[in-house]
């Protein structure tokens, strides 16, 4: 999984990466977190799941301006990443000088 430097800096922990595939059951995440990472799976895997109760659950955490953000957000990384791919960029390619966007693990194997 992908690590975010800029999410590090802000506190995203390193427990939170294993426990992110199930954050709707982690104690992890805090219940705005959760709405958020909901809104992100919408996003990028299945739009189906947007329904009334995604968008209440939503607006429960968040303001329109910062739905629109998040969802900005989102679909420009999404984008971001399609086009890494389409370019055969390999992902120990990108940032290759730093640590970002590196597991711990792959990181100590550029090192």
């Amino acid at each position: 999984m992908q690590r975010s430097a800029q999410a590090g800096r802000k506190g995203l922990k390193e427990e939170q990466y294993d426990e992110l595939l199930k954050f709707e059951t982690s104690t992890r995440f805090t219940e705005r977190e959760k709405a958020a990472l909901t809104y992100t799976s919408a996003i990028a895997w299945n739009s189906d799941i947007a329904d009334d109760a995604l968008w209440a659950r939503l607006h429960e955490h968040f303001s329109v301006p910062e739905l629109v953000e998040l969802g900005f957000f989102v679909a420009l990384t999404l984008g971001q990443q399609r086009w890494i791919k389409t370019l055969g960029i390999g992902h120990s390619e990108v940032l290759a000088d730093t640590t970002a966007g590196l597991a711990p693990h792959a990181a100590e194997k550029t090192a």
